[in-house]
């Protein structure tokens, strides 16, 4: 299911695909998805829901997986991946592809007034919590305090936000 609320902005260039298992994905009030968003319900049945006021810059993939939760007024800058999964692969009989997901570790939470650099990774896991700044081409895959900046790869704290 896709509900998008009448006061966002969605490119019509953007792609939300919708579920054949029942996950929903929600565009909260004033969202702005930029074109070449690609919302692509994959690996499980979480739902996306995408708070009010938040902006998603062109060229962001966002997998539903098992599932994100945007807070209110969150940035995310150009090509951005979201994947709260993970395929099995330890038996190497078989091939990847016919191994299924890895149980869920939680998804994605990112709590509000965040800002995501460009070209960053989140994956299954991720919290940002409350104003932190992610900095481009991070990759995150457990938890950002509050009000916290990081830096680069591989994730380093570089201080507090004032």
């Amino acid at each position: 299911m896709i509900s998008i609320h009448p006061t966002a902005q969605v490119s019509h260039l953007a792609d939300i695909e919708d579920s054949v298992r029942g996950t929903r994905i929600e565009i909260g009030a004033h969202s702005v998805v930029d074109s070449f968003v690609k919302f692509k319900p994959a690996g499980g049945v979480g739902d996306v829901v995408i708070g009010e006021w938040c902006v998603i810059n062109s060229g962001c993939v966002l997998y539903t997986g098992h599932g994100i939760q945007m807070g209110n007024q969150v940035a995310v800058a150009a090509n951005c991946t979201f994947a709260p999964v993970n395929h099995a692969y330890q038996d190497a009989s078989k091939p990847i592809r016919a191994q299924g997901f890895l149980p869920s570790r939680g998804g994605i939470v990112i709590e509000d007034d965040v800002w995501i650099g460009a070209n960053c990774v989140f994956l299954d896991g991720a919290v940002l919590r409350r104003g932190c700044v992610v900095a481009a081409g991070s990759v995150v895959r457990g938890e950002v305090a509050a009000y916290t900046v990081v830096a680069g790869q591989p994730l380093r704290v570089v201080g507090r936000r004032k």
